[in-house]
């Protein structure tokens, strides 16, 4: 299919009542506001076409953008057009999910996670913290640097309360995946935890609420989910 092709479909699964739910989560224009799971159908139609899914990107259109990280191949994905893709996106669900995402499932993971959590820009410091954690989630333990997740550890538990306000959700994040996808972690994860106590998140005019990560990650080992590793972290 062509980008003009899907722009169509998007255009005709787009709502105004998503639209006006999305921009109050901060999404900006142009956007039709489709549904994820709606999205998530239309990739059988895009078929994992890498060229089509770039294109659907660069049209800067919310859901376009959001359709083509669930349709790219990570693996295919070159560290300048993922550092493009970040500054591209406007607002969290593509910062955070979609370049978080995929970013996490390329070969620069690690790379781009600790260049963008250095950076100014409170949207790319949030798809760094995301990216890393993404990246945690769907890695064996053995291949991490369990040492450099300790210091980032101890990185959200020194800054998070001054910390801008979606970065702050994201590091709330970050430790508990640390803490819940790597078992040894989860102690230490789980001192942090409560240090932090409650973070305070702006989550707009939504119903939304900010995990309370001591109760996230009791709840996780109680499951006998700690150190259980996702298949994807696209979605």
């Amino acid at each position: 299919m062509k980008v003009e092709q899907i722009m169509v479909k998007l255009e005709q699964l787009g709502s105004e009542q998503t639209k006006r739910t999305f921009i109050r989560h901060g999404a900006q224009e142009p956007l039709f506001g489709v549904k994820v799971g709606d999205l998530k159908k239309l990739v059988k139609e895009v078929k994992k076409d890498q060229e089509l899914a770039e294109a659907l990107y660069a049209t800067g259109n919310s859901d376009a953008m959001y359709l083509a990280g669930l349709s790219v191949n990570p693996a295919r994905m070159s560290k300048e057009l993922l550092q493009a893709w970040a500054v591209q996106a406007n607002w969290y669900m593509l910062s955070e999910y979609t370049v978080g995402g995929v970013a996490a499932e390329s070969y620069f993971a690690r790379e781009l996670a600790e260049v963008w959590i250095q950076e100014k820009e409170e949207r790319i410091v949030s798809s760094g913290w995301c990216t890393y954690a993404n990246y945690i989630s769907i890695t064996a333990d053995a291949k991490l640097d369990l040492q450099e997740i300790r210091h980032y550890l101890q990185q959200v538990k020194a800054t998070i309360h001054g910390e801008r306000n979606r970065v702050r959700y994201c590091m709330n994040s970050f430790v508990i995946v640390a803490g819940t996808s790597v078992a040894a972690l989860y102690e230490e994860a789980l001192e942090i935890a409560d240090r932090m106590g409650k973070v305070e998140v702006n989550m707009g005019q939504t119903a939304c609420k900010v995990p309370l990560a001591t109760a996230y990650m009791e709840k996780m080992k109680a499951a006998g989910k700690l150190g259980v590793k996702k298949k994807t972290c696209i979605c």
